[in-house]
C-alpha cells in the first residue's frame, strides 16, 4: 500500500521548495540579470538611458533596500518576488476556477 500525498500537502511543499531556491539561488544569479543594460553598457549607449520611475522602490536592482547584507538583500526580495506572484496567480486561479459543474443545457424544444 501507498501512501497518498493530498493535494494541499503537495502544493505547501512546493511553495517551500520554490521560496528556498528563490531565497538561495537568487544569491548566485547572474551578474547581468538585465540584459538590455548589459548590451547598452557592451556597445556604448548605456549615457543615454534614463533611470526607471521604479527605482526608489524597495525592491530595485534585484535587491531590498535597508538591509545591508547582499546575499540576504538579495534573497528577500527572491522570496518578495516569488509570495507576490504566487498570491497573483493564486487570485487569477480563484478567480477564474470553475464553479461547479453548470446544469445541463438541453437543446430539445
Amino acid at each position: 500500500m501507498t501512501a497518498r500525498l493530498s493535494t494541499r500537502a503537495f502544493l505547501a511543499i512546493g511553495l517551500l521548495v520554490v521560496l528556498l531556491v528563490a531565497g538561495v539561488a537568487s544569491y548566485y544569479a547572474s551578474s547581468h540579470p538585465d540584459g538590455l543594460e548589459y548590451v547598452a553598457e557592451q556597445t556604448g549607449f548605456l549615457d543615454t538611458a534614463e533611470d526607471s520611475p521604479t527605482a526608489g522602490s524597495p525592491l530595485a536592482d534585484y535587491g531590498t533596500r535597508g538591509v545591508e547584507d547582499d546575499r540576504a538583500s538579495s534573497a528577500v526580495a527572491g522570496i518578495v518576488g516569488v509570495a507576490v506572484m504566487a498570491g497573483l496567480s493564486g487570485a487569477l486561479f480563484w478567480a477564474l476556477r470553475r464553479r461547479g459543474d453548470a446544469p445541463a443545457t438541453s437543446d430539445e424544444a
